[in-house]
């Protein structure tokens, strides 16, 4: 078997989904590197989570530890700059008229996928983890199975590489996230998460709840809390 097909480029932002994304790439891949995009988002602190969890996770598994490959991060603030959101402007988290929310970036998934294989494609690397998911989501088009599935194509054919598009947790919704964190490694696994990845959308570290640090009030840590109530209600670890 070649690089190509032992190698994996997880999208690691730092939150709790690219985390477990990037445990399940490990227990799957001779070798794994990152990738992070600073776009001009509210909550980039997220970005300064990931050394702490990669950090957790060599400590956690040696055998994974050694697996960790190059760690990168690439500056896209154009994405901010074309965007009028919540998750890249000061504004109030609301609905839009569309029926989205307008923490929704539009074509965010579709360019950190689109760079990430063109980083892919410098690397020798064919497959792409990411943690987009329609399951338990805030309805985000580009979180879609069908235009993963879409866009892998259309990778594939524009770069003449067979890129396999990976989302673990498509199908899973967060209490079956946490689930996963654990059945990977865990409750090391489930307390690095809860203790050093970032999800909410303020950017707020301040405060520590059960499922972690976070406002509390936002979808995001909304999503995330509800998430750890179904998972400890089913019988996992509090």
């Amino acid at each position: 078997m070649n690089e190509q097909d032992t190698t994996a480029l997880v999208l690691f932002s730092g939150g709790q989904d690219s985390t477990t994304c990037l445990a399940w790439a490990l227990d799957r891949f001779a070798r794994v590197e990152t990738i992070g995009f600073a776009y001009g988002q509210r909550h980039a602190i997220e970005l300064d989570c990931r050394d702490r969890l990669v950090e957790g996770i060599a400590r956690l598994r040696p055998d994974w530890a050694a697996k960790l490959g190059d760690s990168h991060t690439l500056d896209i603030p154009t994405l901010a700059a074309i965007s009028e959101t919540a998750l890249t402007r000061d504004v109030a988290i609301e609905m839009g008229a569309d029926g989205l929310p307008n923490t929704f970036v539009p074509g965010r998934n579709l360019v950190f996928l689109t760079f990430a294989a063109a980083l892919a494609y410098r690397r020798g690397i064919r497959h792409i983890v990411g943690g987009m998911c329609e399951t338990d989501y805030s309805g985000y088009p580009d979180c879609r199975d069908e235009t993963i599935k879409a866009l892998q194509n259309a990778l594939s054919l524009g770069m003449a590489r067979a890129f396999e598009l990976h989302t673990p947790l498509m199908w899973l919704s967060k209490a079956a996230t946490w689930q996963l964190a654990h059945d990977l490694g865990g409750t090391g696994l489930v307390d690095l998460i809860r203790d050093q990845s970032h999800t909410c959308y303020l950017g707020e570290r301040g405060a520590r709840h059960d499922w972690g640090h976070g406002c509390g009030q936002c979808p995001a840590c909304e999503l995330r809390a509800k998430g750890w109530r179904e998972y400890i209600a089913a019988g996992g670890p509090s």
